[in-house]
């Protein structure tokens, strides 16, 4: 496998340098994330903040290879993403990366047991090795006795738990969150952040979440702002 280096630190698990992408429509060219240089160490849980627009989901969709740059370099885990087939991206994303979305994205006909295992699907596992697991991930986030209920049966914050659970079943070492408490009520939505700094402090995971909460963001240990697809200094908030 082709691979480029932009560092040989150990440490850094997440490095661009001049990340842009542009998006056309129509006539019109819309720079979502312009020149941005970030770095990000094992086990720091990051929170990228900025108003809508301001390109933070742009860039965790780039850590996770779930879109390319149009520019620029951007190296994740030792891999730098521009050099990767899409074949070769999709396998190096179930292996190392756990993504939260802000909507569950739980498939309704699977029980919560059964959406977890899927992720296990893509591995050599058996079925009885799969499910063992899944049982453990769903158990992790304290949803051991809901194995069996489908998402209609649970919750706002436990159908995200099962999402959660789901991230990290495959033992990812980075986990990836959008706006993973925006559809949640507090108490629900603190659930999930203590969740996630548990993975983070306990675990030794590194997390990345976007969000436009600023008590989300008092869970991450270090925040960094966006502003019209610009990443500002470290220490500088939008202006929004």
């Amino acid at each position: 496998m082709s691979e480029t280096k932009l560092s040989e630190s150990s440490e850094v698990v997440i490095r661009t340098n001049k990340l842009t992408k542009e998006f056309i429509r129509d006539e019109f060219h819309v720079i979502a994330l312009k020149d941005v240089n970030i770095e990000i160490h094992r086990g720091e849980f990051v929170a990228l903040m900025g108003p809508s627009g301001s390109g933070k989901s742009t860039l965790l969709h780039l850590i996770a290879a779930m879109d390319k740059s149009t520019g620029g370099e951007i190296e994740v885990l030792g891999e730098n993403l521009n050099r990767l087939s899409d074949t070769q991206i999709a396998h190096w994303r179930n292996v190392h990366v756990g993504f939260v979305f802000q909507q569950f994205n739980l498939i309704p006909v699977l029980t919560a047991l059964e959406n977890v295992e899927l992720p296990l699907k893509l591995t050599n596992l058996k079925k009885a090795e799969r499910l063992e697991h899944a049982t453990t991930a769903l158990k992790l986030v304290g949803l051991g006795d809901r194995l069996g209920h489908f998402p209609r049966q649970l919750s706002g914050g436990q159908e995200q738990r099962v999402a959660i659970a789901r991230a990290i079943v495959t033992d990812p070492q980075l986990i990836l969150a959008d706006e993973p408490t925006g559809n949640l009520d507090a108490q629900s939505a603190d659930d999930v952040l203590t969740m996630l700094s548990r993975l983070n402090k306990e675990y030794s995971k590194t997390v990345v979440m976007v969000t436009h909460d600023p008590h989300a963001a008092k869970f991450a240990t270090r925040v960094r702002h966006l502003e019209k697809g610009e990443l500002l200094p470290e220490g500088v908030t939008t202006t929004a």
